[in-house]
């Protein structure tokens, strides 16, 4: 008779073990490029910073919009085809960049290759890593992926700084090889249904494949575009506030920190965040971002440090949180429910993009910086809230109804 594992034990497997390495080595590539093209686009290649604008915006409205698609792929020919594919794609967008340092047409649709692969790819990866796995392993595999990614998010910028502007060629080679070689990776892997039916005959402790208790809050999918929204006003605008008040090296510090903060933090918290409550985790999440960007506000070494710090705990809970509910409350296929979270940080990020920048000029013209970050402050606080409300009060309209 076998025995049951041990309370807490959490064991991964070969494919998941792969999924996790080739995230970081993903990302470590994707990011020893990505946040240099402008630079590249416009010293470079001589196009101008509206074109360059232009350009980026439409890369992110496909890099997000286009993970839906992902679903609808992997129901027609399976995850691991889906993720061969994007892989696919993307290598030829890298490689593309090659001659493409000589031509801005040539580069423009390298970037949109790039970009498209990265849509098909996660949901597909997020939704191969969890086959299988059951509601308690669900968690840790989606926080150990953020990890991995978020390293090589902390990582791929200051590898390839040497080489992004002198030997530009150089590095798109080689990263197109990193792809490639990632790639045939994922060919060995086993189909996920394979993978499912292993899982499924397995040592387990008999908990459901998705978590049995779930709140009837605000959807996943508002609350993810709220999140996202909240968040890219400190991504976007971090740099325009603190750089002339402390120092771009205390800046770029900064950053790092938050990386790896992040790849530390998340494992950590994973199964408290699990198990909190959807509307408690909507208060715990906004609520440290609502604080970090009054910090923030405060100003000085100590107010932005802290105020990352408090912004990085508000992601994590989010993020996290919201695909779990997500998952939970889908009876969809897990890579179509990714594909659509995909859409909602997309639609979040947009939305933080437009509005940020009018919010910050206005501020701006009013002589005090800091009031753009007590408006977000107070955005935090009050549109979950309304958020909330809305979903309550539909809830009641839908309940009447019937």
């Amino acid at each position: 008779m076998g025995r049951k594992p041990l309370a807490g034990r959490w064991r991964v497997t070969g494919p998941q073990g792969f999924l996790l390495a080739a995230s970081f080595l993903i990302t470590l590539g994707s990011f020893a490029v990505l946040p240099y093209m402008s630079v590249l686009l416009h010293q470079r290649l001589g196009l101008g910073l509206g074109t360059v604008g232009i350009v980026l915006a439409v890369a992110s409205l496909v890099q997000f919009s286009g993970g839906v698609g992902a679903g609808a792929l992997a129901a027609c020919i399976g995850l691991r085809a889906t993720m061969l594919t994007a892989l696919a794609v993307r290598t030829a967008g890298f490689a593309a960049f090659v001659p493409g340092m000589t031509s801005p047409v040539v580069a423009v649709c390298a970037l949109f290759l790039v970009s498209a692969g990265a849509a098909l790819y996660l949901p597909a990866n997020k939704a191969y890593l969890v086959e299988g796995a059951t509601g308690a392993d669900r968690p840790r595999l989606l926080s150990a992926s953020a990890s991995a990614f978020n390293a090589g998010i902390a990582l791929g910028p200051p590898a390839a700084a040497p080489f992004v502007l002198g030997s530009p060629s150089v590095l798109f080679s080689c990263v197109a090889a990193l792809f490639a070689l990632v790639g045939l990776g994922h060919a060995l892997l086993p189909a996920a249904e394979a993978v499912a039916a292993a899982a499924e005959a397995g040592d387990h402790t008999g908990d459901a494949a998705r978590p049995a208790r779930h709140d009837d809050g605000p959807p996943p999918f508002a609350v993810t575009v709220l999140s996202v929204y909240i968040f890219m006003f400190f991504q976007h605008y971090l740099a325009l506030y603190a750089v002339p008040r402390t120092s771009a090296a205390f800046y770029g510090a900064v950053l790092t920190g938050y990386a790896c903060l992040l790849v530390i933090a998340q494992p950590l918290l994973t199964r408290w965040i699990a198990t909190l409550a959807y509307r408690d985790a909507m208060k715990v999440g906004f609520g440290s971002m609502a604080a970090g960007t009054a910090v923030i506000a405060y100003g000085g070494y100590a107010g932005i440090g802290a105020g990352a710090a408090l912004m990085c705990l508000g992601e994590v809970v989010l993020f996290l949180k919201n695909d779990l509910e997500a998952l939970a409350r889908s009876s969809a296929a897990p890579a179509t429910v990714f594909g659509r979270q995909r859409l909602a940080a997309g639609l979040g990020a947009f939305a933080g993009g437009a509005v940020g920048g009018q919010l910050y000029a206005g501020a701006e013209a009013m002589g005090s910086a800091r009031a753009f970050w007590l408006a977000v402050c107070l955005q935090g606080l009050l549109l979950p809230v309304l958020l909330t409300a809305a979903a309550r009060h539909r809830r009641h309209r839908v309940t009447h109804a019937t």
